[in-house]
């Protein structure tokens, strides 16, 4: 299956860098590009899209507004928000706003290239290391671990639900949580999707976010009372 990739970033020679990147690669197709996230909206009505390289910075619409319009609408394609800063604060609001995660410009081409198939297959791209910094940096946004709990739904599940949430929450992996929990990857996959469906999420980037605003996790990586 060909993966079709929309770039869009309001730097011409970034977006042809990418697509240089991406044509070489026989399982994916940038099938379109815009330079404003006003301009990849339109696109979109006309133009089957896999996945969404997104810049935050540019002109008439930024990427983030973008990226919450998009995901809004329904089989959006999945949004990989592209900073760069590592702890840009446009990062935690596209993320919010639905992005499957973010990477740096200066990413390594495999890095990118395993980022989008990744998106693609339906998993997150934001790494651990990365993730930790980001939600500790911006965790005077979120409520209290001691303020009530703004998603019901998080009373639904269960001890060990909630226990692999926390691990998400912190970065984890599948095969960490696996190895912290003694379980196996399969099972652990099982409870991350459980957790998905009960809590109305679509990936674990939004497990992450939801598990912050909640206090079900504190930053630097305690969990909730």
């Amino acid at each position: 299956m060909t993966i079709r990739v929309m770039l869009v970033d309001d730097q011409v020679l970034l977006r042809t860098g990418f697509r240089m990147v991406l044509a070489a690669q026989p399982d994916m197709d940038v099938v379109a590009e815009a330079g404003d996230g006003a301009e990849a909206i339109d696109i979109l009505r006309s133009t089957a899209v896999d996945v969404v390289l997104m810049d935050v910075r540019m002109p008439r619409l930024d990427g983030v507004e973008a990226t919450s319009r998009i995901c809004a609408q329904p089989d959006a394609p999945k949004v990989i928000i592209l900073t760069t800063f590592d702890l840009d604060e446009y990062a935690f609001s596209g993320l919010k706003a639905g992005a499957s995660g973010f990477m740096l410009k200066d990413v390594p081409p495999s890095e990118l290239l395993g980022a989008i198939r990744s998106v693609h297959s339906g998993d997150a791209v934001v790494a651990p290391s990365t993730t930790r910094r980001l939600l500790d940096r911006f965790s005077p946004m979120l409520p209290s671990a001691s303020g009530p709990p703004q998603h019901k739904e998080v009373e639904r599940l269960t001890d060990r639900e909630r226990e692999v949430m926390m691990l998400v929450a912190q970065g984890l992996s599948n095969g960490e949580i696996a190895a912290r929990l003694v379980l196996s990857e399969a099972t652990v996959k099982t409870h991350v999707g459980r957790i998905l469906t009960k809590l109305g999420l679509r990936d674990r980037v939004q497990v992450v976010v939801l598990a912050y605003e909640t206090g079900l996790v504190r930053a630097g990586g305690g969990g909730g009372a």
